[in-house]
């Protein structure tokens, strides 16, 4: 028996060669940032590139495969994370969000900064219509997970 593989599992390799580039100053650090979550399974650090947007002092990162993907579920198991982002590395406490109207507005937010570019993500690999409805985006949203990266001071310690 022959397994079939997803987008995820090709992105994967790839993945790890954005991760390398960027640690050495190639990449887009405007768009994407690398999150280090702790495995739940194996006690690992795990280093993931995620696109972002930074909305008042807090990274938030959305994940195309809602809460099964590993990065998600290793934040449900260990909350506390390391972010590099542009030019600055920090820990964080990560909130992971499922509610749809709270994605849903993230997902508002980013297709305001990039329209062009989420517009066409969400509908040739997403199967979202062009002209979308917010109630297109909230239905949409309900099978997406998104997390806020909010830096760790001394009084979430």
């Amino acid at each position: 028996m022959t397994t079939s593989r997803t987008l995820w599992h090709w992105l994967k390799p790839l993945n790890r060669r954005l991760a390398k580039n960027y640690q050495r100053g190639i990449g887009p650090p405007r768009l994407v940032l690398l999150l280090t979550t702790i495995g739940r399974k194996s006690g690992q650090p795990r280093m993931t590139p995620l696109q972002y947007e930074e909305h008042e002092g807090v990274a938030y990162v959305a994940s195309a495969r809602g809460q099964e993907a590993d990065w998600f579920r290793n934040i449900l198991a260990d909350p506390n994370v390391r972010v590099h982002m542009k030019d600055r590395e920090f820990d964080a406490v990560a909130e992971p969000i499922t509610d749809p109207i709270r994605v849903a507005d993230f997902l508002e937010l980013r297709l305001r900064r990039h329209p062009i570019m989420l517009r066409l993500i969400m509908c040739l690999f997403e199967g979202l219509p062009w002209r979308f409805t917010r109630a297109d985006l909230e239905r949409f949203a309900s099978q997406k997970a998104l997390v806020a990266l909010r830096p760790r001071s001394p009084d979430n310690e």
